[in-house]
């Protein structure tokens, strides 16, 4: 981890609500001797963040406060002294366009918990070229969108190679099993953003599984039954009944970048598909209509305005007395590129006990810590630029592994 830099790590927004869990588990967690700062618009905020994590560890030395506008005066002499931005600041396609210029432009690494997929397609066309160029390792979408949707099917893909010695042909994953206190005030005022800001054109260029992917899709992708496009509902072997996932489309495009970018590792035919499992037929065809009513009726004004009285401020969120039961299970089930009648399959599984938030925070940080510690692995195997979380690879899963998030992979029986 040696740098010439003045700073490790820096924390952009740590007193917003993912933003103080990501801070603690640093706190909590990373070597002593780690050089980083606190980053924000207001000063006294920091302080008061600052004050708080010495009584989380009063051993710890204080980290620096940095008062810092949003904008290219003062970001560039930030990220030219930092190895790694964490970025939590959002929504990001109101405030972070310019830390991403800064970190592509001047070859700093950066990691952010987006799940904003038209801000990371306009990202990818503006700065992916620079921060390539530059040697800068950018990752968006590294908390519970879409990290492990992302680094499940990394792991099925790789006992796919290591036990059957074949590429994949598909991936179908599921959220599982889900307890949840509920979004933060941020998580909601993005989502509203995003239909305030967004034009129905944009959406729609979006809306595809291969919206971030890095090349074109495979010529040969699996088509869902006209029942199944109808009713939302289908039955997938392993894993049951499924729905639509209300982070479906932002999971498959990231998987789907993750192919493209390392498609020596995944394979030329790689398709990948994300769903919510449901009780039964019934009830995931009511949550697919509700779902689809519920994105309709964001789109109507005064509706946005009315949800936004009813909703948490940014900043805030669910008590941590209402989350101590929180926790989140995924699963996928990958099939072999194999020309035989019945491929072989491999089931994976990935679980998290505790709050989405809370896996956002850490996952944040470890992931910063996964660069740090494979600096020179991480821009070999990501080739640098926007990328994804799948190019940390295993080093980032062991990182979860120890902090209590946990894929096992195995293949399964004909």
């Amino acid at each position: 981890m040696e740098s010439n830099k003045q700073y490790d790590l820096v924390v952009l927004g740590p007193t917003g609500y993912t933003g103080r869990f990501c801070v603690d588990h640093i706190v909590k967690n990373f070597p002593t001797n780690l050089r980083w700062a606190l980053a924000g618009r207001s000063l006294s905020k920091l302080e008061n963040i600052a004050k708080e994590l010495k009584n989380v560890n009063p051993d710890r030395a204080d980290p620096d406060l940095l008062a810092v506008q949003l904008n290219r005066e003062e970001l560039h002499p930030l990220v030219q002294k930092t190895r790694v931005i964490i970025n939590c600041v959002g929504p990001y396609c109101l405030y972070s366009t310019p830390v991403i210029e800064a970190c592509a432009s001047n070859g700093t690494h950066y990691v952010d918990a987006t799940g904003e997929t038209h801000w990371v397609k306009e990202i990818i066309g503006e700065y992916h070229e620079t921060a390539k160029a530059n040697g800068a390792v950018i990752i968006p979408c590294v908390g519970i969108e879409s990290a492990p949707a992302d680094l499940l099917a990394w792991a099925t893909v790789k006992r796919v190679r290591e036990d059957l010695s074949c590429h994949t042909r598909s991936i179908t994953g599921d959220i599982h099993d889900i307890k949840s206190s509920g979004a933060s005030g941020g998580t909601l005022s993005t989502v509203l953003t995003f239909f305030e800001n967004v034009p129905p054109s944009e959406m729609r260029k979006i809306s595809t599984p291969f919206a971030l992917a890095a090349s074109a899709p495979p010529k040969d992708i699996p088509r869902e039954p006209l029942l199944a496009r109808l009713l939302g509902i289908r039955s997938v072997r392993d894993l049951g009944i499924l729905t639509t996932s209300p982070s479906g489309l932002a999971d498959m495009t990231t998987v789907h970048r993750s192919s493209t970018l390392m498609p020596e590792f995944y394979g030329p035919r790689f398709y990948f598909r994300q769903f919510l499992r449901a009780r039964n037929a019934f009830t995931g065809f009511l949550w697919h209509y509700a779902f689809l009513f519920a994105v309709t009726a964001l789109l109507v004004p005064p509706i946005r305005t009315l949800v936004r009285k009813y909703i948490y401020t940014p900043g805030t969120g669910p008590r941590l007395e209402d989350s101590v039961n929180d926790y989140v299970e995924y699963r996928a089930v990958a099939t072999a590129d194999q020309d035989t009648p019945k491929p072989q399959r491999v089931l994976g599984k990935l679980r998290y006990q505790g709050t989405m938030y809370e896996f956002t925070g850490l996952s944040l940080a470890e992931a910063a810590m996964t660069i740090l510690e494979n600096e020179e692995k991480v821009k070999k195997v990501s080739r640098c630029g926007i990328v994804t979380t799948a190019t940390l690879g295993q080093e980032f899963i062991d990182r979860w592994d120890k902090v209590g998030c946990h894929i096992e992979t195995h293949v399964v029986d004909n």
